[in-house]
């Protein structure tokens, strides 16, 4: 499925799809949809929902797959010279760490709420939804361990902080893994039997 496969993907998912096969290029956001509509490349993986939309995306491409598995969810980071935070009085380096986690949290909220409309309206405007068959995440999973297992053994820095998170990932999963994901699988089930039956009302009986 992605031999020879011209995509538009960075950072560690492009180095991931090219193990299996595809031909990752980084193209600056506004190269990507003439890319797509000239045939330069096949497929593109940009943010999500909201900002694919304001790119026109769904215009040259009619498929929008899912999960984007290569970026599981936002991480915003701020990076400051050492020396240069060193010198900053204790006031400044609490203000410094207000703002971050303030600016994080604001972007993730927005994004949060502005992603699940931006989705609709691309699906309304044509965009066919599509997941990735189990065989192809199953395949890019397997693939990205080997990836990482191979930076473990160049990379010291790498290791110590991928070791950190793919632990916090293993012991948030059995919270994320059941009890939230069931809720929030049982809410989106009863959103969307709400929108159908919304949709079968005449519109002279609601």
């Amino acid at each position: 499925d992605f031999s020879n496969l011209k995509i538009r993907i960075v950072g560690l998912g492009g180095r991931v799809l090219k193990r299996l096969g595809a031909l990752p290029s980084s193209l600056p956001a506004g190269e990507i949809y003439k890319a797509l509509e000239s045939g330069r490349i096949d497929a593109a993986e940009w943010s999500g929902p909201h900002d694919d939309l304001k790119l026109g995306l769904d215009r040259a491409a009619k498929y929008y797959a899912y999960p984007g598995w290569w970026k599981g969810g936002a991480q915003l980071s701020l990076y400051v010279n050492q020396r240069a935070y060193d010198s900053l009085t204790n006031d400044n380096k609490a203000i410094l760490e207000a703002a971050s986690i303030t600016a994080h949290l604001n972007i993730q909220a927005r994004y949060d709420a502005f992603n699940p409309l931006a989705l609709r309206e691309l699906v309304s405007a044509g965009a066919q939804l599509m997941p990735f068959p189990q065989a192809v995440l199953d395949a890019a999973h397997k693939s990205a361990l080997a990836l990482y297992a191979e930076l473990d053994g160049k990379n010291p820095a790498w290791k110590k902080i991928h070791t950190s998170q793919a632990q916090f990932l293993r012991d948030q999963a059995w919270s994320s893994g059941y009890t939230d994901l069931a809720f929030m699988t049982y809410m989106n089930q009863k959103a969307l039997e709400q929108e159908k039956q919304k949709k079968s009302v005449p519109a002279g009986r609601r």
